[in-house]
């Protein structure tokens, strides 16, 4: 699996409640992106950096959305470009289902 991290530079520092609106305003585009599993929306403390943090199931998949239009989507959404940071992710504990995933290709990430 990979990860990635998006970072956006705003020109403007964002409060939580105006983010929380572009961002669900943007969310709906990433429902049906294939191979994507989980997607964070980020917004610093200070306000001043939004971003996401991306969960893969290949690179490949991830390199499908961070294409020269996603960028330009970006760049007209915020005003400034996204940065892109990838990262392996070998193992991944989550909680939430009770489970340590260690070779998704090879498990059932949701089943019991």
């Amino acid at each position: 699996m990979i990860t990635t991290l998006v970072q956006i530079k705003l020109l403007e520092p964002f409060s939580i409640d105006k983010a929380q609106e572009i961002f669900a305003s943007t969310a709906p585009k990433y429902r049906k992106i294939q191979g994507l599993i989980r997607k964070y929306y980020l917004l610093s403390e200070d306000g001043e950096t939004a971003g996401g943090v991306y969960l893969w199931e290949s690179r490949k998949a991830a390199d499908h959305l961070y294409t020269d239009d996603w960028k330009e989507f970006i760049l007209q959404k915020y005003g400034t470009k996204p940065s892109v940071t990838y990262f392996n992710s070998p193992v991944i504990v989550d909680n939430l289902l009770g489970k340590i995933v260690k070779d998704f290709v090879n498990e059932d990430l949701y089943g019991d």
